[in-house]
C-alpha cells in the first residue's frame, strides 16, 4: 500500500482507531533524528539527513469525517482526501 500526500509517498501505515492516529512511513519505521509539527498539528519526522521518513496524522477519521478531507502542510499545504486514506485506515 502507498499513500502520497503532496510530493511525498509512503509505503508503509499502520492505525492506532483507538486513539484515531494514523502513521505513514517511508520504508520500514525507524527512529527518527528529529520531527517538526505541521501547522494542522500533525507531525513529520526527518532522518539524520534531513529526509522525510514519517507522517502521524492526529484524528485521522476524525479530521475526513468534519471536513471531508485532511489538510497538512509538507512543506506545501495539501488536501487529502478520504479515497487516498481509506486502505490505511481501514487496516487497524
Amino acid at each position: 500500500m502507498t499513500v502520497t500526500i503532496g510530493s511525498l509517498t509512503f509505503d508503509r501505515a499502520s492505525y492506532d482507531a483507538r486513539g484515531d492516529v494514523l502513521y505513514l512511513h517511508v520504508g520500514d519505521p525507524q527512529e527518527a533524528a528529529g520531527s517538526e509539527e505541521t501547522p494542522e498539528g500533525h507531525v513529520l519526522r526527518f532522518d539524520a539527513e534531513g529526509e522525510v521518513i514519517g507522517l502521524t496524522i492526529i484524528n485521522a477519521k476524525w479530521l475526513l469525517e468534519r471536513d471531508h478531507a485532511i489538510n497538512v502542510t509538507v512543506p506545501e499545504r495539501v488536501a487529502v482526501g478520504p479515497d487516498a486514506l481509506a486502505e490505511a485506515l481501514a487496516a487497524a
